[in-house]
């Protein structure tokens, strides 16, 4: 890796190679992030200026292993951790007038950073640019399958981005970066202030990231789940009001779905005592019907019926703990408290 990345750096003064430095976040990634590493080492047509790895107070050597693989290591240690806040560590280290974040899970195609490049050049308002984000392992377990579909998009201009994007550093100093007080949604709500700066952001029709999600177990996927209504609730209430009110009509909408799916199961199995098995029958039946008609409608993601109807589900029941994680934002603030990182992933160390 070394060696590969003293022949990427020795190409800087080619006029033909646009420049960037690669920011790349991580805790406890383990393994993960060598395999990221490895694949930064792997892209053509880009001069990679530096690779900044910050690290997240992690204890399993991953700020070692990176500094192994010749990347420049910054290690915070903050109170309350957050991805924005390890993000503004690295891109305020960056020589570079383009930075390429990462998630320290993910493994970059090497032809992306291109592409990105290539769009960016073409368009000054362009502030970001994304492509396509998928599961490596969408066989490994349910989750990982259905949570796959949650990365498809469809190119064009776009409200927001993900973790992986290419920024230019400019729009990033004009905003001040991301929001350190963000457990998470740091990322939308970024782009919500690029755009009021006059700039766009753009998904281009390319692969980008492969990503290890490694959810094998309910209680996971239950936690993810929980923290993107934290996140919806947080972001939605600072924005509320405003001529850009961000998810607040998500928000309000899954007030009323993670509503709906307790209640009315509670309403069913109260009403068996005086109907029998058919009021359970009923909301059972209304479930997988409303799933087919929400995984026919994402079938332009993916063509086995059995996903998208596994998606389906998903899309539903998914409203409770994200209603769970508004809730627990709602209750929090009024006592004061502010909630600590949301870790949903186990750790791995081979």
């Amino acid at each position: 890796m070394q060696e590969v990345s003293e022949s990427i750096r020795n190409g800087r003064g080619k006029a033909e190679l646009r420049a960037l430095s690669i920011v790349v976040i991580g805790r406890n990634e383990g393994a993960r992030l060598a395999k990221c590493l490895d694949s930064i080492a792997k892209v053509r047509s880009v001069v990679v200026r530096e690779i900044i790895y910050v690290d997240s107070a992690s204890t399993d050597g991953s700020a070692e292993l990176a500094f192994q693989y010749g990347a420049i290591v910054v290690v915070v240690r903050p109170e309350r951790p957050t991805a924005a806040l390890a993000r503004n560590a690295g891109w305020r280290q960056a020589e570079s007038d383009l930075v390429l974040f990462l998630d320290g899970d993910t493994v970059l195609h090497k032809d992306f950073p291109q592409a990105a490049c290539d769009a960016l050049s073409g368009d000054p308002s362009i502030a970001a640019v994304w492509g396509h984000r998928r599961e490596i392992h969408p066989e490994a377990s349910i989750f990982n399958r259905v949570l796959d579909l949650d990365w498809v998009y469809k190119p064009g201009l776009t409200e927001f981005c993900g973790g992986d994007v290419l920024m230019r550093r400019k729009a990033l100093l004009e905003t001040g970066g991301f929001d350190e007080a963000l457990i998470a949604g740091e990322e939308p709500e970024l782009c919500r202030r690029i755009r009021a700066h006059g700039y766009t952001i753009l998904h281009i029709d390319h692969p980008m990231t492969g990503h290890d999600l490694q959810i094998t177990r309910w209680s996971q996927y239950w936690r993810r789940a929980t923290r993107a209504g934290h996140a919806y609730a947080e972001v939605s209430e600072r924005y509320r009001g405003s001529n850009d009110p961000s998810w607040t009509s998500e928000r309000r909408g899954n007030l009323i779905r993670g509503s709906f799916w307790p209640i009315s199961l509670a309403i069913a199995l109260f009403t068996d005592i005086h109907f029998g098995f058919l009021p359970f029958a009923l909301w059972l039946a209304l479930l997988l019907l409303l799933s087919v008609r929400s995984g026919w409608k994402a079938r332009w993601k993916e063509g086995s019926f059995w996903t998208l109807f596994l998606y389906g589900i998903h899309s539903h029941l998914q409203q409770v703990p994200i209603l769970l994680g508004q809730l627990q934002y709602e209750v929090n603030k009024k006592q004061g408290r502010t909630r600590k990182l949301i870790e949903y992933k186990a750790r791995r160390a081979n």
